[in-house]
């Protein structure tokens, strides 16, 4: 996968006609390790960045939306009307990581950053990768760590790296203050108490984040139980394929849906009558903007999915009003007022249905 990437970035390079000195970097003024253990100089005062991907622009726009000259992916008209809004305006250089890379060096080039900053999770071989991406833009590339455990060390490293501090603090004490208090809580739910959860995408509903993946890391975290365990865990978008014999024998106390899989349909379904979830009424939909708030991709948004997932399954311990904190999370990552209106409406398919 890595070698393919590395393929990928060297022969587009080879037919755009570009090389290193196609974009120069400032003079290195300062060293700095990242996440992959490189050590690169990194330019003078830095104002122009870009990502490289999903994950890094969603942490970037939190951060620094006015620095970004480009994103992964051009934001759709319902996530633009919660984001800074000069982010539907940039490029779109693509994805470097994914089922299939559309990485775009020319594009990134053209956009003009001083860095090139790549953030999530930390896959095989991706010192190679940034080194490879380096070499082929001549622009400074870094990789810092970014999962939930390490989010907010990452804000603090972005916020040194481009003298922001006191914004990249903001967030990474609020991170902090989310995996603090969902590991507290969750030690107070006894093994016999933790309510075994599905989590699941797709339009047959049969895509699932298993347990163990990074993308349904929020369900232990808040001291649920993931229903679906398979040996070979994948931590791509849409996780695991399962069939109806293995959703029966997990048979999940909870189950919940993702935008545009089986929610609106699936209490009319006979295939999934039976479910102790769907018969119990206890199946929910993960609100959707400007994010997915449980995952795809693993970023930021995974703290909104902290405060609403330990608040669905377990109010007496989750004991906090989930409007006012959906509308406290909003001003603080993409600075938007929301009112209770709104709030109500994200959250209006996380209540509890009617059991048939």
């Amino acid at each position: 996968m890595k070698t393919r990437i590395a393929a990928i970035l060297i022969a587009a390079a080879l037919i755009l006609g570009l090389s290193a000195c196609s974009s120069s970097t400032e003079k290195g003024t300062a060293s700095f390790t990242d996440s992959a253990g490189r050590t690169v100089e990194l330019p003078g005062k830095i104002t122009k960045v870009a990502p490289s991907g999903a994950v890094a622009t969603m942490i970037l726009a939190t951060l620094c939306p006015d620095y970004l000259v480009s994103v992964g992916g051009a934001p759709t008209d319902k996530q633009a009307a919660y984001l800074p809004k000069r982010l539907s305006s940039l490029p779109v250089t693509g994805q470097l990581y994914g089922s299939k890379s559309t990485i775009n060096l020319e594009e990134l080039i053209n956009a003009g950053p001083q860095l090139i900053i790549d953030l999530g999770d930390k896959k095989e071989g991706i010192a190679a990768d940034m080194d490879a991406l380096q070499k082929q833009t001549g622009i400074t590339t870094i990789f810092l760590e970014a999962d939930l455990d390490s989010a907010a060390e990452a804000y603090r490293s972005l916020g040194k790296i481009l003298g922001l501090e006191e914004r990249a603090e903001a967030i990474a004490s609020f991170i902090d203050e989310t995996v603090s208090m969902a590991s507290k809580n969750a030690a107070k739910i006894g093994e016999g108490d933790r309510i075994s959860v599905m989590y699941t995408s797709g339009e047959s509903g049969l895509n699932t984040d298993a347990r163990g993946s990074v993308q349904a890391q929020v369900i232990e975290l808040i001291g649920a139980e993931n229903a679906i365990v398979v040996d070979d865990v994948t931590n791509k978008g849409g996780g695991n394929v399962i069939d109806m014999e293995q959703l029966y024998n997990a048979d999940p106390e909870v189950i919940i849906f993702a935008g545009g899989s089986i929610y609106e349909t699936v209490a009319n379904d006979s295939a999934w009558a039976g479910l102790k979830a769907v018969k119990d009424g206890r199946y929910y939909e993960i609100p959707m903007l400007p994010y997915n708030w449980m995952s795809n991709p693993p970023s930021i948004n995974m703290t909104l999915g902290v405060w609403w997932l330990g608040n669905l399954l377990y109010p007496d311990i989750y004991d906090y009003d989930m409007v006012e904190k959906t509308k406290e999370i909003y001003k603080l990552l993409w600075n938007y007022d929301m009112s209770d209106d709104e709030a109500r409406t994200l959250l209006a398919r996380s209540t509890l249905k009617n059991a048939g």
